[in-house]
């Protein structure tokens, strides 16, 4: 793992984000004592099939009818016309 010191990464930080985005990892020290680790972060781009069943199966069922109904008594449905004054 490369070693880089706090005034490397202050003056070249656009070409130390540039290698972490690349995969490479590094330790930043300060006055010579390591005090931190820059490394990727893990970003999934896709989820797998079974981590996505798992969690539909876990939501609730919707009673589809009862919540139209809930719908229709908190929202007033009835066509106007656009032009008429509310």
């Amino acid at each position: 793992m490369r070693t880089i010191s706090q005034r490397e990464l202050r003056n070249d930080s656009g070409a130390i984000l540039r290698a972490v985005e690349a995969g490479q990892s590094m330790i930043v020290t300060k006055s010579g004592i390591p005090v931190a680790e820059l490394r990727p972060v893990n970003r999934r781009t896709f989820v797998p099939a079974g981590e996505w069943a798992r969690v539909v199966h876990a939501l609730p069922t919707v009673d589809h009818t009862a919540l139209r109904a809930d719908i229709d008594r908190g929202i007033d449905q009835t066509p106007r016309d656009p032009f008429e004054a509310p």
